[in-house]
C-alpha cells in the first residue's frame, strides 16, 4: 500500500537540550512526507500526547525526538504498550545505542575497533576527589583524549583534551549534560558517518559521508550553522576502504539491534581502519544533517525514502517484544 493519503504523526520538539534540532528535523521529515502524498500531523510530546494517540486515527507515528526523551527507548516502550505502529528501533536497542559506553561494548564484542575509554559517574569524583581521579585518568588514557557525556547527541558537552590541565574544564562541561562521562582516546584521522535505513527489504547502507569542520572540531555550531563544515559524499577514501566502512557500519547496526533508520559514526585511521565512535537511533534530519546527505549521495530521493520507511512501519504494525 502506498504512503499516499495515509496519516503520519511526526513527534518533534520536547524539552531536551536538542529541542531546536528536533523541531527542524521534524519539519524536514514532515515536508518530505507531504511531498510524497502523505497526510502529516506534527505533534509535541506533552501531557496530552498519549491520550490523543489513543483516540486519534492515524497509520504510523514517526518520532524525531532528539535527546533522552526520545532516544533512550522510553517513548518507544510507551508506544509499544499502546499498540502504536512507529518508525524506529525496539526500545531495548534504542537504549543500548543511546548509552555510548554500552554501544561501544557491543561493537567491540562483535570484533570491531573502538577507542580505549574510561567511563565514570559523577559520584566517583565526589567520593574519591576530583584531583585524584583526574590524575588516575591521565595515567590510563593516551593523549589526545575526548571527554563527553555517556548519553547525548549533537556533540553537546564534548571537549578535546591535550594536557592534564585541560581535564577539569572538560569534565565540568560534560557533566553539564549528564551524570556519567566517557574519557576516550582520540583517534586522529578522517571523520565519517554512515546512514542506514530499512524500507522493508532489509537494511540499506548509504555512502559514507566525510566531515571536515572549518575549525577542526565537529561541535554543535559546526553541525548546524551553514558554512561551518564541508561534507564529502561519498568520503574521499579508496573504494576498498569505503566498502569496509559500510560493512562495519552494517555489522555495528545489527550488533546493537537497531532498525528502520539510524546513523553510525566512525573515525578512520591512517591505515584505513574504521573505529566505531557511536550510534544514533534517531539521527538528525535537518537541512544540515548527515543521513539526508548520504541518501542524496546514493542517488535517491529523500521524499521517496522517507515515504517507504513510514509505509514499511505502518504495514508492520505495532512492534512485538
Amino acid at each position: 500500500m502506498s504512503i499516499e493519503g495515509r496519516h503520519v504523526v511526526i513527534l518533534s520538539g520536547g524539552i531536551s537540550h536538542e529541542r531546536e534540532v528536533s523541531l527542524r528535523s521534524g519539519r524536514r521529515v514532515a515536508d518530505a512526507l507531504t511531498q510524497a502524498g502523505a497526510r502529516v500531523t506534527v505533534r509535541e510530546p506533552d501531557e496530552t500526547l498519549l491520550p490523543w494517540l489513543q483516540e486519534a486515527e492515524y497509520d504510523v507515528v514517526w518520532p524525531v525526538l532528539h535527546g533522552a526523551s526520545g532516544e533512550n527507548g522510553a517513548l518507544y516502550s510507551l508506544l509499544r504498550a499502546l499498540g502504536v505502529p512507529y518508525v524506529g528501533s525496539r526500545p531495548t536497542a534504542a537504549k543500548l545505542a543511546w548509552n555510548k559506553a554500552t554501544a561501544k561494548a557491543l561493537v567491540k564484542r562483535a570484533g570491531f575497533l573502538t577507542p580505549q575509554s574510561i567511563v565514570l559517574p559523577n559520584e566517583t569524583f565526589r567520593e574519591l576527589g576530583a584531583a585524584t581521579v583526574i590524575r588516575a585518568i591521565a595515567q590510563g588514557i593516551d593523549y589526545p583524549a575526548v571527554v563527553k557525556p555517556a548519553e547525548g547527541g549533537s556533540s553537546q558537552g564534548v571537549s578535546f583534551v591535550k594536557t592534564l590541565a585541560e581535564f577539569s574544564r572538560a569534565l565540568v562541561t560534560a557533566f553539564t549534560y549528564g551524570e556519567t562521562v566517557i574519557i576516550e582516546k582520540q583517534i586522529v584521522g578522517t571523520e565519517v558517518t554512515v546512514g542506514i535505513f530499512d524500507r522493508g527489504n532489509g537494511p540499506e547502507v548509504m555512502p559514507p559521508v566525510e566531515i571536515v569542520p572549518n575549525n577542526g572540531v565537529y561541535d554543535y555550531a559546526a553541525r548546524y550553522n551553514a558554512g561551518e563544515t564541508t561534507y564529502f559524499a561519498p568520503a574521499r577514501l579508496s573504494d576498498e576502504t569505503l566498502e569496509r566502512i559500510k560493512q562495519v557500519a552494517l555489522d555495528s547496526y545489527e550488533a546493537i539491534g537497531l532498525a528502520d533508520i539510524a546513523r553510525i559514526d566512525f573515525m578512520i585511521d591512517e591505515q584505513g581502519e574504521p573505529w566505531f565512535i557511536e550510534a544514533d537511533p534517531i539521527p538528525g534530519m535537518t537541512e544540515m544533517s548527515l543521513v539526508p546527505l548520504g541518501i542524496e549521495a546514493a542517488g535517491l530521493q529523500i521524499s521517496d525514502v522517507y515515504a517507504d520507511i513510514a509505509e514499511h512501519a505502518a504495514d508492520r504494525g505495532p512492534r512485538g517484544q
